[in-house]
């Protein structure tokens, strides 16, 4: 992945970390659980799990489900809807008016591709989405990419490349890029 950066496991690092994510699922546990109208509550938590302040114009229908939060940014008017998944310790940022499906992964983490390094490490790219983006549901985006501006990725689509800005992409595939050792 572009821009990779790593997290040894069994690390100070590593434990604060996982730390972070039990704090977080709870805080996602308890949004999810709050009646649909408690908007005022709702707006609590979300600041809570994003580490500060988030903009007025902020939309996140629940449920919603987020493992690190300090990672993730947002511009102004995003909307965000049901049943998405943002792993953000790699940092995503949103632009300015995208519209994100439901159950859309957002995630910027993972584990190296070597067998024999998959438990030493966390790794970890981030996630740029750029202003006017709608991505559309169910869609997967790997760590490391960037959607450019104007772009809309369709329904269950996994982008695992740079989306150019005022494209159309669509689909899924498997494509095989090389054969590990054994």
């Amino acid at each position: 992945m572009r821009n990779e950066q790593r997290i040894p496991t069994r690390t100070p690092e590593s434990r604060d970390f996982a730390v972070r994510v039990q704090t977080v699922m709870n805080l996602t546990a308890k949004l999810n659980a709050l009646p649909f109208d408690d908007l005022a509550a709702r707006r609590r938590l979300l600041t809570e799990i994003f580490g500060g302040p988030i903009p007025e114009s902020l939309s996140i229908l629940p449920p919603f489900h987020c493992d690190y939060g300090l990672g993730a940014s947002f511009g102004e008017r995003v909307f965000i809807n049901q049943g998405c998944y943002f792993l953000d310790l790699g940092g995503i940022t949103i632009g300015d008016r995208v519209l994100i499906g439901p159950r859309v992964t957002l995630t910027t983490a993972g584990h190296p591709v070597e067998p024999a390094e998959r438990y030493d490490y966390l790794t970890h790219a981030p996630i740029v989405i750029e202003d006017d983006v709608w991505i559309g549901a169910a869609a997967t985006i790997t760590p490391g990419v960037t959607i450019g501006h104007g772009s809309v990725v369709g329904a269950g689509a996994v982008v695992a490349k740079d989306v150019p800005p005022l494209s159309v992409v669509t689909g899924t595939s498997i494509v095989e890029r090389r054969r590990l050792s054994h």
